[in-house]
């Protein structure tokens, strides 16, 4: 009996992996055909609209928070050394490269693709989406597509108001509450934080707005019927776009510092 079980449920998320494979296949094309049609740029801009604008101000709060905590919580350390005044370069570095991507990124999974999914799998239990597939739509194209290159093109955005506040607010604690010199803070800190570091917290946008997006359209499109199985949805949602945003920073990370190390530093000849 146990046997069997495992066997079943190894078939069934092998068959969830495969049907979500093959919707992230139709999304990604039907997101592709959408960049060029100009009917598509109206419901483009409205879910610009409530995906971006409406969620600036959570990611920039975040933002300044975390910059803020990272100096408090790193200022004693490098006190002790008497290295205070390079606080800016920690605060800073972390900020861009990791904390503020990854945190923005999740906000937006909690409040973005709650939403996305929490829209989409009303609309596929009151069968809308089957209405619209009906009259001869592709509700793929019709509703997934806008609401992932909304997605994909503002979590950049929103990931760099997050760096911003972060930057200022670690700023405002480290100058302003412990007193550290103000030319020194910005001084140490163009020094060792690079351009190749704040590309890669952007580029990273574009991978976690799109598995956000995806991930929750997916679960909107597929979930259980009655409000337990839309409420159920929005948590896997979560869940899945929380999980997929670690993996691909780990991916990142791995391929940056590969990247890095061989083509942006010059290597001393031996």
């Amino acid at each position: 009996m146990m046997i069997e079980n495992i066997g079943a449920r190894t078939i069934e998320s092998i068959g969830n992996i495969g049907r979500f494979n093959r919707f992230a296949g139709r999304a990604t094309s039907a997101s592709l055909r959408s960049c060029f049609h100009p009917k598509s740029l109206p419901l483009i801009w409205t879910q610009m609209n409530v995906i971006g604008v409406r969620s600036v101000p959570v990611v920039m709060v975040t933002g300044a928070f975390v910059g803020m905590i990272l100096a408090i919580n790193a200022y004693d350390q490098l006190a002790g050394m008497g290295l205070e005044e390079r606080l800016g370069v920690l605060i800073n570095i972390a900020v861009v490269k990791e904390l503020g991507p990854v945190l923005a990124a999740v906000m937006l999974a909690g409040r973005v693709g709650g939403a996305l999914t929490a829209e989409l799998g009303t609309m596929n239990v009151t069968e809308q989406i089957a209405a619209v597939q009906s009259m001869g739509t592709d509700p793929v194209k019709y509703l997934v597509a806008p609401r992932v290159l909304a997605c994909l093109l503002l979590t950049p955005v929103l990931i760099l108001y997050a760096d911003l506040l972060g930057i200022l607010g670690g700023y405002f604690v480290s100058v302003m509450h412990f007193g550290i010199n103000s030319r020194a803070y910005w001084d140490f800190s163009a020094q060792g934080v690079e351009l190749w570091d704040v590309c890669i917290g952007v580029i990273k946008g574009f991978f976690f707005g799109a598995a956000i997006a995806i991930i929750s359209c997916y679960k909107g499109f597929t979930c259980r019927e009655g409000a337990q199985g839309v409420g159920e949805a929005c948590t896997e949602a979560f869940v899945g776009s929380f999980i997929s945003i670690l993996f691909l920073n780990f991916v990142f990370a791995l391929v940056a510092k590969a990247i890095y190390s061989t083509f942006w530093t010059v290597q001393p000849l031996l």
